[in-house]
């Protein structure tokens, strides 16, 4: 029996947990990294809150989503980036071919927004191809990136402690494929450690109801004078 057998059963379990559209609406919520309760889960599922339980048991067996307890409380999570990463690419291959124009002006969501902990949509995307033309990205193997000199130097003196960040026990950079723009933004340890500067410099603000990011007008006077980024 050849390694690709012993995997089919494993992928059709996941398939299905997330095959179910109540359960795909409770994963995409969690897409933005926070944590939530069963009962803000079941209002985004549109279902009763003991049919959301049901739910959230599936997914928990299928690996797709944590449980963290707080007192009295149960929040919901995704188990990882991996499954944001996942996710994300589900939304690519269901939106089919990206509009030739964009509306004017975009989708908040298309503008900036989190996918799970690092930066995505349109100034996602930006950065990460400005970071390769500026050579501070190189790619290693497959989709995965390792930091020139220069980018090792130009992060640091954004405020990026790269080597707490190469310690985190993740991918340390990759390509993540972006739904909106149907191109690459920067993901793992250190697209999440540019967003935390992205956010700590008050270049983007966070929506405390969804994933969309606003980038303010200090972000964009930065990205310009930085990276050659307009927004």
């Amino acid at each position: 029996m050849t390694a690709g057998h012993h995997t089919d059963p494993d992928v059709s379990a996941i398939a299905a947990a997330i095959g179910e559209p109540a359960r795909a609406r409770i994963l995409y919520c969690l897409v933005d990294g926070r944590a939530r309760t069963s009962t803000e889960l079941s209002v985004v599922a549109g279902v009763s809150p003991s049919t959301t339980s049901v739910h959230l048991d599936r997914l928990k067996m299928a690996g797709l989503v944590n449980v963290r307890v707080q007192g009295k409380h149960r929040f919901h999570c995704l188990a990882g980036p991996d499954v944001a990463a996942a996710l994300e690419g589900l939304s690519v291959l269901a939106g089919g071919a990206r509009a030739t124009v964009m509306p004017t002006p975009p989708h908040r969501l298309h503008v900036a927004r989190t996918c799970y902990d690092h930066l995505a949509g349109i100034v996602g995307v930006s950065l990460h191809d400005r970071l390769k033309s500026m050579g501070w990205l190189s790619v290693r193997k497959s989709k995965l990136y390792e930091l020139t000199s220069e980018g090792t130097k130009g992060l640091q003196g954004l405020g990026v402690d790269i080597d707490a960040t190469r310690a985190l026990r993740r991918r340390f950079a990759y390509a993540c494929l972006d739904w909106s723009e149907r191109r690459p933004h920067l993901g793992g340890a250190l697209g999440a450690a540019l967003l935390e500067v992205a956010l700590k410099r008050k270049w983007v603000l966070q929506d405390l109801d969804c994933r969309a990011l606003t980038v303010t007008g200090l972000g964009r006077r930065e990205m310009s004078r930085r990276f050659d980024v307009h927004m």
